[in-house]
Protein backbone atom coordinates (compact mmCIF):
# COMPACT_ATOMS: atom_id res chain seq x y z
CA UNK A 1 0.00 0.00 0.00
CA UNK A 2 1.51 3.46 -0.83
CA UNK A 3 1.49 6.27 2.25
CA UNK A 4 -2.02 8.04 0.66
CA UNK A 5 -3.34 4.57 0.82
CA UNK A 6 -2.50 4.11 4.25
CA UNK A 7 -4.34 7.42 5.01
CA UNK A 8 -7.14 6.39 3.72
CA UNK A 9 -7.20 3.47 5.77
CA UNK A 10 -6.24 5.03 8.83
CA UNK A 11 -9.31 7.48 7.81
CA UNK A 12 -11.80 4.51 7.67
CA UNK A 13 -10.80 2.53 10.76
CA UNK A 14 -10.50 5.95 12.69
CA UNK A 15 -14.54 6.96 11.43
CA UNK A 16 -15.88 3.43 12.05
CA UNK A 17 -14.40 3.55 15.46
CA UNK A 18 -15.97 7.43 16.35
CA UNK A 19 -18.82 6.31 15.19
CA UNK A 20 -18.89 3.17 17.48
CA UNK A 21 -18.24 4.93 20.90
CA UNK A 22 -20.89 8.25 19.67
CA UNK A 23 -23.75 5.20 19.16
CA UNK A 24 -22.67 3.12 22.56
CA UNK A 25 -22.17 6.87 24.09
CA UNK A 26 -25.55 7.67 22.79
CA UNK A 27 -26.65 4.20 25.43
CA UNK A 28 -24.15 5.69 27.64
CA UNK A 29 -25.59 8.89 28.41
CA UNK A 30 -28.61 6.22 29.57
CA UNK A 31 -26.88 4.70 31.94
CA UNK A 32 -24.94 7.84 32.90
CA UNK A 33 -27.66 8.29 35.90
CA UNK A 34 -26.81 4.96 37.14
CA UNK A 35 -22.98 5.15 36.78
CA UNK A 36 -22.99 8.68 38.46
CA UNK A 37 -24.84 7.81 41.36
CA UNK A 38 -22.36 4.65 42.21
CA UNK A 39 -18.98 7.27 40.94
CA UNK A 40 -21.05 9.84 43.93
CA UNK A 41 -21.55 6.61 46.42
CA UNK A 42 -17.65 7.16 47.99
CA UNK A 43 -18.19 10.66 49.04
CA UNK A 44 -21.26 10.03 50.53
CA UNK A 45 -20.03 6.86 52.98
CA UNK A 46 -17.28 9.16 53.91
CA UNK A 47 -16.16 7.86 57.33
CA UNK A 48 -15.92 9.90 60.47
CA UNK A 49 -17.21 13.15 61.12
CA UNK A 50 -15.86 14.67 57.90
CA UNK A 51 -18.89 14.99 55.44
CA UNK A 52 -18.38 15.26 51.53
CA UNK A 53 -21.18 16.40 48.93
CA UNK A 54 -21.16 16.35 45.60
CA UNK A 55 -21.93 20.14 44.27
CA UNK A 56 -23.27 21.30 40.55
CA UNK A 57 -22.12 24.73 40.43
CA UNK A 58 -24.55 26.19 37.21
CA UNK A 59 -27.83 24.83 36.10
CA UNK A 60 -25.77 23.12 33.12
CA UNK A 61 -23.30 21.52 35.36
CA UNK A 62 -25.77 18.11 35.71
CA UNK A 63 -26.57 17.89 31.94
CA UNK A 64 -22.72 18.56 30.76
CA UNK A 65 -21.38 15.49 33.62
CA UNK A 66 -24.00 13.00 31.97
CA UNK A 67 -22.55 13.95 28.56
CA UNK A 68 -18.96 13.69 29.62
CA UNK A 69 -19.96 10.00 31.35
CA UNK A 70 -22.23 8.89 28.26
CA UNK A 71 -18.96 9.41 26.23
CA UNK A 72 -16.62 7.50 28.47
CA UNK A 73 -19.01 4.21 29.06
CA UNK A 74 -19.44 4.38 25.07
CA UNK A 75 -15.74 4.55 24.73
CA UNK A 76 -15.97 1.20 27.66
CA UNK A 77 -18.66 0.08 25.42
CA UNK A 78 -17.26 0.40 22.53
CA UNK A 79 -13.82 -1.11 23.46
CA UNK A 80 -14.36 -3.99 21.24
CA UNK A 81 -14.70 -2.44 18.21
CA UNK A 82 -11.87 0.09 18.23
CA UNK A 83 -9.26 -1.93 19.44
CA UNK A 84 -10.08 -4.37 16.67
CA UNK A 85 -10.20 -1.48 14.28
CA UNK A 86 -6.29 -0.52 15.82
CA UNK A 87 -5.18 -3.85 15.64
CA UNK A 88 -6.56 -4.24 11.86
CA UNK A 89 -4.78 -1.66 10.64
CA UNK A 90 -1.57 -3.32 11.57
CA UNK A 91 -2.04 -6.31 10.41
CA UNK A 92 -0.69 -6.07 6.80
CA UNK A 93 2.61 -6.17 8.60
CA UNK A 94 2.09 -9.39 9.48
CA UNK A 95 3.29 -12.62 7.54
CA UNK A 96 0.52 -15.42 6.74
CA UNK A 97 1.52 -17.40 9.65
CA UNK A 98 1.53 -14.42 12.00
CA UNK A 99 -1.95 -12.94 11.12
CA UNK A 100 -3.68 -15.66 13.22
CA UNK A 101 -2.35 -14.30 16.42
CA UNK A 102 -4.45 -11.04 15.41
CA UNK A 103 -7.49 -12.69 17.27
CA UNK A 104 -5.14 -13.68 20.39
CA UNK A 105 -4.15 -9.84 20.70
CA UNK A 106 -8.03 -8.54 19.98
CA UNK A 107 -9.25 -11.23 22.64
CA UNK A 108 -6.17 -10.30 25.14
CA UNK A 109 -6.45 -6.74 24.59
CA UNK A 110 -9.98 -5.97 25.28
CA UNK A 111 -10.53 -7.64 28.76
CA UNK A 112 -7.18 -6.10 29.87
CA UNK A 113 -8.95 -2.90 29.32
CA UNK A 114 -12.33 -3.26 30.64
CA UNK A 115 -10.16 -4.93 33.94
CA UNK A 116 -8.19 -2.13 34.63
CA UNK A 117 -11.04 -0.13 34.31
CA UNK A 118 -12.63 -1.80 36.63
CA UNK A 119 -9.81 -1.95 38.99
CA UNK A 120 -9.96 2.01 38.55
CA UNK A 121 -13.35 2.17 39.52
CA UNK A 122 -12.71 -0.31 42.50
CA UNK A 123 -9.92 2.33 44.23
CA UNK A 124 -11.89 5.32 43.69
CA UNK A 125 -13.31 5.24 47.74
CA UNK A 126 -10.05 4.94 49.02
CA UNK A 127 -9.06 8.11 47.36
CA UNK A 128 -11.73 9.79 48.53
CA UNK A 129 -11.55 8.31 52.14
CA UNK A 130 -8.05 9.48 52.02
CA UNK A 131 -8.76 13.09 50.56
CA UNK A 132 -11.72 14.12 52.73
CA UNK A 133 -9.84 12.93 55.70
CA UNK A 134 -7.58 16.06 55.29
CA UNK A 135 -10.29 18.32 55.89
CA UNK A 136 -11.04 19.89 59.43
CA UNK A 137 -13.16 17.79 61.82
CA UNK A 138 -16.61 18.59 61.66
CA UNK A 139 -16.55 20.35 58.12
CA UNK A 140 -18.13 19.95 55.23
CA UNK A 141 -16.38 19.26 51.55
CA UNK A 142 -18.17 20.77 48.28
CA UNK A 143 -16.95 18.96 45.79
CA UNK A 144 -17.12 20.10 42.20
CA UNK A 145 -19.05 17.63 40.18
CA UNK A 146 -17.23 18.15 37.09
CA UNK A 147 -13.49 18.25 38.26
CA UNK A 148 -14.66 15.17 40.48
CA UNK A 149 -15.56 13.19 37.52
CA UNK A 150 -13.02 14.16 35.45
CA UNK A 151 -10.39 12.63 38.03
CA UNK A 152 -12.77 9.37 38.42
CA UNK A 153 -13.54 8.56 34.73
CA UNK A 154 -9.93 9.52 33.58
CA UNK A 155 -8.51 7.73 36.14
CA UNK A 156 -10.57 4.57 35.13
CA UNK A 157 -9.51 4.98 31.25
CA UNK A 158 -5.18 5.57 32.55
CA UNK A 159 -5.93 2.22 34.24
CA UNK A 160 -7.78 0.47 31.86
CA UNK A 161 -5.08 1.72 29.03
CA UNK A 162 -2.36 0.62 31.25
CA UNK A 163 -3.71 -2.97 31.72
CA UNK A 164 -3.80 -3.21 28.10
CA UNK A 165 -0.42 -2.04 27.08
CA UNK A 166 1.63 -5.10 27.76
CA UNK A 167 -0.54 -6.40 24.70
CA UNK A 168 0.46 -3.39 22.55
CA UNK A 169 4.29 -4.15 23.55
CA UNK A 170 3.84 -7.83 22.04
CA UNK A 171 1.90 -6.61 18.99
CA UNK A 172 4.85 -4.04 17.88
CA UNK A 173 7.35 -7.31 18.67
CA UNK A 174 5.51 -9.38 16.19
CA UNK A 175 5.38 -6.20 13.58
CA UNK A 176 8.87 -6.05 13.77
CA UNK A 177 8.98 -3.10 15.24
CA UNK A 178 10.74 -3.97 18.84
CA UNK A 179 12.58 -6.74 20.06
CA UNK A 180 12.06 -8.85 22.96
CA UNK A 181 15.52 -8.45 24.06
CA UNK A 182 14.98 -4.51 24.13
CA UNK A 183 12.00 -4.81 25.70
CA UNK A 184 13.64 -6.71 28.27
CA UNK A 185 16.60 -4.33 28.94
CA UNK A 186 14.17 -1.54 29.95
CA UNK A 187 12.50 -3.39 32.58
CA UNK A 188 14.02 -1.78 35.28
CA UNK A 189 12.31 1.69 33.86
CA UNK A 190 9.20 0.15 32.81
CA UNK A 191 8.85 -1.35 36.84
CA UNK A 192 9.90 2.05 38.13
CA UNK A 193 7.28 3.92 35.62
CA UNK A 194 4.37 1.25 37.14
CA UNK A 195 5.58 2.00 40.92
CA UNK A 196 5.60 6.11 40.01
CA UNK A 197 2.28 5.84 38.21
CA UNK A 198 0.56 3.57 40.80
CA UNK A 199 1.43 5.52 43.94
CA UNK A 200 0.00 8.95 41.59
CA UNK A 201 -3.31 6.96 40.97
CA UNK A 202 -3.69 5.34 44.33
CA UNK A 203 -2.86 7.93 46.93
CA UNK A 204 -4.07 5.59 50.10
CA UNK A 205 -2.33 5.61 53.27
CA UNK A 206 -1.40 2.43 53.15
CA UNK A 207 0.14 0.28 50.50
CA UNK A 208 -2.46 -1.99 49.60
CA UNK A 209 -3.99 -0.09 46.81
CA UNK A 210 -0.84 0.88 44.81
CA UNK A 211 0.25 -3.13 45.66
CA UNK A 212 -3.01 -4.97 44.50
CA UNK A 213 -2.31 -2.33 41.38
CA UNK A 214 0.98 -2.58 40.52
CA UNK A 215 1.81 -6.27 41.14
CA UNK A 216 -0.70 -7.43 38.45
CA UNK A 217 0.68 -4.60 36.13
CA UNK A 218 4.63 -6.09 36.07
CA UNK A 219 2.91 -9.41 35.98
CA UNK A 220 1.48 -8.38 32.97
CA UNK A 221 5.09 -6.93 31.60
CA UNK A 222 6.86 -9.34 32.18
CA UNK A 223 4.46 -11.87 30.54
CA UNK A 224 4.48 -9.65 27.42
CA UNK A 225 8.54 -10.11 27.68
CA UNK A 226 8.40 -13.63 27.45
CA UNK A 227 5.64 -13.57 24.58
CA UNK A 228 8.18 -11.22 22.74
CA UNK A 229 11.50 -13.21 23.31
CA UNK A 230 9.90 -16.89 22.35
CA UNK A 231 8.78 -15.11 19.06
CA UNK A 232 12.43 -13.94 18.49
CA UNK A 233 13.43 -17.42 18.90
CA UNK A 234 10.93 -18.84 16.57
CA UNK A 235 11.90 -16.00 14.08
CA UNK A 236 15.11 -16.39 14.08
CA UNK A 237 14.99 -20.28 13.71
CA UNK A 238 12.99 -19.78 10.52
CA UNK A 239 15.13 -17.51 9.28
CA UNK A 240 17.95 -19.85 9.61
CA UNK A 241 16.41 -22.54 7.96
CA UNK A 242 15.06 -20.14 5.06
CA UNK A 243 18.75 -19.39 4.57
CA UNK A 244 19.93 -23.00 5.37
CA UNK A 245 17.87 -24.25 2.56
CA UNK A 246 19.20 -21.50 0.20
CA UNK A 247 22.51 -22.28 1.02
CA UNK A 248 21.93 -25.98 -0.44
CA UNK A 249 20.42 -24.89 -3.40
Amino acid sequence: MSLIEHLLELRRRAMISALSVIVAGIAGFFLSQVVLEQLAAPLRHSSGDRLATINFPSITSAFDVRIEIGLVVGLIIASPIWLYQLFAFLTPAFTRQEKKYVFGFFFTAVPLFLIGCAAGFLIIPHIVALMVGFAVPGSSSLVDAKDYLDFALRLMLAIGVAFALPDFLVLLNFTGVIQGRTILKGWKLAVLAITIFTGIATPAADLISMFLLAVPMVVLYFAAVGVALVHDKRVARRDAAVLEGAGSL
